[in-house]
């Protein structure tokens, strides 16, 4: 039996990876905004779920929740970062606050409940952190540019606190989702439409999920079962890209990208001192 601390069990991943780990016998830390969202699991299970109301924008909180859980149950093995904001809107037609808020959950968010879990796992010399990004941490789309800062940057810090803990024994494994219907996607918060962008790529995708001609290809499922056992591959792997659109545009980015930097070499080259 392991245990495992989560963010945003409410709903989509978190209430899925939350659900498949207790029915497996482990134990879990379920955190999330509205605790109520567990009771039928919390009547199903007993005393192997742990609840606990969290906002992961309130730093302070965040802290003492972590530090609540490592006290009561001992030891957690495995910290899932997964709550989650989305905000659905070409650039001007975000508010500041809308973005704003983006940036707090998914990024500050994270990494404040990363902090937290740092001296505890140190502590045991062992652990695993994993990191629920999107394939849009690797490539973009029309429409979620605020969502896209949280994630890249989210990667970013995640590669680089990688490679600080791998010494005291703590994996960490950042997660990149394709197109999963779990929920999520009907929370997206909207912004207001502008005429101007309805006839450029924004729109255009607006209107194919407005329509219903967005695909959603994965089984939440099937990527919770793949994150579960993720947990026991060592080394841990650094990105774990789940779906076959995740794979593919993920890939496809990538390629664009070097593409762009080989052609840079020459210039990139010609400003070294001498």
């Amino acid at each position: 039996m392991s245990t495992w601390f989560i963010t945003g069990t409410s709903s989509g991943f978190g209430r899925m990876l939350t659900k498949q780990l207790l029915a497996d016998g482990h134990r879990v830390a379920a955190t999330l905004r509205r605790p109520e969202a567990v009771d039928d699991l919390r009547a199903q299970y007993g005393e192997r779920i742990w609840v606990a109301k969290l906002d992961v924008t309130d730093a302070d909180r965040v802290r003492k929740i972590v530090d609540a859980a490592f006290t009561e149950l001992g030891t957690i093995d495995v910290v899932v970062n997964n709550a989650g904001y989305g905000l659905f809107a070409a650039v001007e037609e975000s508010t500041d606050e809308q973005i704003r808020q983006v940036i707090e959950t998914d990024l500050i968010g994270s990494i404040s409940v990363i902090r937290a879990a740092l001296p505890h796992l140190r502590s045991q010399r062992y652990g695993r952190i994993i990191q629920i990004s999107s394939a849009g941490g690797q490539t973009t789309y029309p429409n979620f540019s605020a969502y896209h800062a949280a994630k890249w940057g989210i990667e970013g810090f995640c590669q680089t606190v990688a490679m600080e803990v791998a010494p005291f024994g703590i994996g960490l494994t950042i997660v990149e989702p394709g197109a999963t219907s779990t929920g999520f996607s009907t929370a997206v918060e909207r912004g207001a439409v502008l005429p101007e962008y309805e006839d450029t790529p924004a729109g255009a995708l607006r209107r194919a999920i407005d329509g219903g001609a967005f695909e959603f290809p994965n089984d939440s499922a099937k990527i919770a079962a793949a994150i579960i056992a993720s947990a026991q591959v060592d080394p841990a792997p650094l990105r774990l890209p789940l779906g076959v659109d995740a794979y593919d545009d993920v890939r496809a980015s990538l390629v664009d990208r070097l593409a762009q930097h080989d052609a840079a070499r020459a210039l990139a080259r010609s400003v070294a001192v001498g």
